[in-house]
């Protein structure tokens, strides 16, 4: 940078006359850099656009191309509180009969509470429970659970805690409740297969069992309440029992899953009632896809013509930090809102994607040998002169309690996924496919234009960004240097005049002047 001096000698605003003659080259800058600008915000808006159209290709049109989409069926009980079901996709149309006979039940011991006026707890042994065992007593206790037998040696220092361990060895779920002094003991799953036992051979170890509060016959269970603290409870395990149309099915939790729905016991049926099982389509599902998938596809559409349609802002360009200056926060955001808003107006790109949306929404679909077309069922856009300004693409289902421009008319739509669910099926499926497919071709790649997915020229638009970057740092380069040059001449011309005053002065001196 040169060397800056004002105009001391000339008496010339040498800044201002400067500034004047390279306010020419800064407008080059300054175009460039609001050219830029403008493609930031323009990109900013394609970026906002194309995930709304990439969001409607893969949430809705994506999964309608394939008829299992459509394939949801629903089922109902007239009894709910006996029986829920859930409905999987092999279940098939139709009324069956349900009993429940009885429901599945985990085997469980309670303890009798334990007969000692001391404290209680995990390391209390069989001596401490009985002073009068000697060394010489001596037993076994035997846990069955299943196919799992555990065998536990016992003398007068056995503790509960070791008692414990040994159920839990044998696959059962064990505690001691030290408070109740009670053992309580259940298996870990229900079902009859559930069911174990707690015995002893000998009578060292029946004599434990009784100690512990844990002595009862596996093969009874305890029935009705007893006023007995000592005496044992023990609930056998049972399996779940159902009649699904006159046939027995029996399992051991209370969940069986028949020819694709899952039944859930929830309480036995009185004697003699029969709960209705009724499996059909789901056409409120279907519907609300449907309905779902437009809504999403008039969001977009409205869109589009919203941005291709905008108010032309000829005359309008982004603003310098030194024109914002001069205005408020609100007049700037005013006035940029203005050109952001008609950056995509007439966008070849926009045109293209917006017309061929349009185009197959529009078109027919052959279903069985026929030609059909939205507006069969009952889904059409309104009349020219009816749709509000850039919603003249938007459809609307006849009968839609939500949309007040058709709520009044016949629900056509809904009549026909009840009457020919087949019909409905086939065409969405087959227009899906039309959209998807067109949507895949116009998100392709092109090399040096666009990245796969894209519906915009995202690489041009960065390649150009790039280029005003380059363009803008070489404009300023050329403006640095033009800016340095007057400033060198100007300074040499001061400098020549500070020598000339020097000079004249120095003469005027030797001559005598004052």
């Amino acid at each position: 940078m040169s060397m800056r001096m004002t105009g001391m000698f000339s008496g010339m605003d040498t800044e201002s006359i400067i500034q004047e003659l390279v306010s020419a080259k800064r407008t080059k800058v300054d175009t460039q850099k609001k050219a830029q600008t403008k493609l930031e915000w323009k990109q900013d808006a394609w970026k906002d656009l194309n995930t709304k159209l990439k969001n409607l290709q893969s949430k809705y049109i994506a999964n309608m191309r394939f008829s299992d989409a459509y394939s949801k069926k629903t089922t109902k009980v007239s009894n709910s509180s006996a029986v829920s079901v859930i409905t999987g996709e092999g279940a098939v149309n139709g009324v069956q009969t349900l009993e429940v006979s009885r429901l599945a039940k985990t085997a469980y011991l309670t303890g009798g509470k334990i007969q000692s006026s001391k404290e209680v707890t995990a390391l209390t042994t069989l001596g401490d429970l009985d002073a009068t065992l000697g060394d010489d007593f001596s037993g076994t206790i035997t846990v069955g659970a299943g196919d799992k037998q555990k065998t536990l040696n016992i003398d007068k220092n056995t503790s509960i805690s070791t008692v414990l361990n040994t159920m839990k060895e044998a696959g059962l779920n064990a505690s001691y409740d030290a408070g109740q002094k009670r053992f309580f003991v259940s298996a870990k799953t229900s079902g009859e297969d559930g069911n174990f036992s707690i015995t002893s051979g000998d009578a060292s170890g029946q004599k434990a069992l009784k100690m512990l509060g844990i002595s009862y016959d596996a093969s009874a269970e305890s029935t009705g309440k007893s006023d007995d603290e000592a005496a044992a409870h023990y609930t056998k395990g049972q399996d779940a029992e159902i009649y699904l149309n006159g046939a027995k099915f029996t399992d051991s939790t209370n969940v069986f899953e028949i020819n694709g729905l899952t039944f859930t016991a929830l309480s036995a049926t009185a004697p003699g009632e029969t709960v209705t099982v009724t499996t059909e389509q789901d056409t409120d599902g279907i519907y609300d896809m449907v309905k779902n998938f437009l809504k999403e596809y008039n969001s977009v559409i409205n869109e589009m013509d919203k941005l291709y349609n905008a108010d032309s802002a000829k005359g309008y360009e982004p603003l310098t930090d030194d024109e914002k200056e001069s205005l408020s926060d609100s007049e700037v955001e005013k006035y940029e809102k203005k050109i952001k808003d008609a950056l995509l107006r007439r966008d070849d790109n926009l045109s293209t994607v917006n017309s061929a949306l349009q185009q197959i929404m529009s078109g027919g679909v052959e279903v069985g040998g026929k030609t059909m077309y939205l507006s069969d069922f009952g889904i059409d856009t309104l009349g020219y002169f009816t749709a509000a300004e850039n919603e003249k693409h938007a459809y609307h289902i006849d009968g839609d309690s939500d949309d007040a421009s058709t709520a009044g008319n016949a629900d056509k739509l809904k009549t026909m996924i009840s009457n020919d669910p087949d019909t409905v099926i086939s065409f969405f499926t087959s227009l899906s496919q039309k959209l998807y497919g067109k949507m895949t071709d116009l998100s392709k790649s092109v090399d040096g234009y666009r990245t796969f997915g894209n519906f915009y020229d995202d690489k041009k638009m960065k390649s150009d960004y790039e280029d005003y970057t380059s363009k803008i740092k070489e404009l300023e380069k050329k403006l640095q240097d033009y800016e340095d040059k007057w400033y060198s001449k100007f300074s040499k011309m001061e400098t020549a005049l500070a020598k000339m005053q020097s000079n004249s002065s120095a003469v005027t001196g030797l001559l005598g002047g004052s």
